[in-house]
């Protein structure tokens, strides 16, 4: 069933983006092992960059976020294709900070203020396009509608939700993006932001069942919204033994003779998915030999 649904109004003048990521960032907390507050400063950022992957315009495109304000949790990454699929990574993921006086997890305080919010878009060229803000609160939502506010002078909200059970699970997941388009009146942008303002949180949605559809047709009430077209979007890494390989040998010949002298077998651990990979360095250095007999 898909998950994530792109959406227009009848008059074409906002653009709305829809997901529920419960899914991906359960697999995503199975696979790190995050605390709960963790588990909330990455589920967002996946579940933003997964919308912002199906904004592109070729699926072998791919969006890179990077979250990097000072807190404990360090980076924080996470990267789409055009398909609006996932993978992410977090530095300290077993971080624990206090919450927040009402209660709610403190994602500023892991992720950080003091730092940037990187946007790199890979679309094929020979240099990636990179945007790059000051965060604005750490908290993801905030910072990502910020993002295309100064980096891109589009208007946009941003909702980003994770619900962390008690035994670490995640509840649920989920988020939308609308956007505004060029020729917008200041009556819709008024009705806009008073349906806005009148969304509870994502995660109270989707407890209650609503799709991304509903909640396209709560929050753009009034517009007449119509799906575009829909996705089934989920965690998903593309690493393999010849990534591997080649990853290893672009390190060059003297670091792969130092690491056939001192260890042999090189066991490279992906660091967004867990797999290990088991890598003969002489047999690189056999393979780098043949070619260059060959030239």
């Amino acid at each position: 069933m898909s998950n994530l649904i792109r959406g227009i109004s009848e008059n074409g003048g906002v653009v709305f983006y829809g997901v529920d990521s419960t899914e991906l960032v359960r697999r995503m907390e199975q696979i790190h092992k995050t605390s709960a507050v963790t588990s909330a400063a990455l589920g967002r950022l996946l579940t933003a960059a997964s919308m912002m992957g199906v904004m592109l315009k070729n699926e072998s495109d791919s969006i890179t976020l990077r979250v990097k304000g000072g807190g404990p949790a360090g980076l924080v990454l996470a990267v789409a294709d055009g398909k609006g699929c996932v993978k992410g990574y977090v530095e300290n993921p077993c971080v624990d900070v206090p919450d927040r006086p009402d209660g709610k997890l403190n994602v500023g305080a892991a992720v950080g203020r003091d730092g940037t919010l990187s946007v790199v878009r890979d679309l094929g060229l020979k240099d990636p396009y990179v945007g790059q803000i000051p965060l604005v609160s750490g908290e993801i939502a905030e910072d990502i509608t910020s993002y295309y506010a100064v980096s891109e002078q589009i208007p946009t909200v941003c909702a980003l939700g994770v619900l962390v059970a008690p035994d670490l699970t995640v509840s649920c997941a989920g988020g939308y993006i609308l956007q505004l388009l060029p020729g917008a009146s200041e009556e819709e942008i008024s009705r806009l932001e008073a349906n806005v303002a009148a969304m509870p949180p994502i995660t109270s949605l989707l407890q209650e069942g609503y799709t991304p559809e509903r909640i396209m047709e709560r929050v753009m009430d009034g517009f007449a919204p119509q799906v575009l077209d829909s996705h089934t979007v989920s965690y998903q890494c593309d690493c393999s033994q010849a990534r591997v390989e080649r990853a290893l040998l672009s390190l060059g010949r003297e670091e792969l003779q130092r690491l056939k002298e001192e260890e042999g077998t090189v066991e490279v651990t992906c660091q967004f998915c867990d797999k290990v990979y088991s890598v003969d360095v002489e047999r690189l250095l056999k393979g780098l030999s043949d070619k260059k007999s060959g030239e």
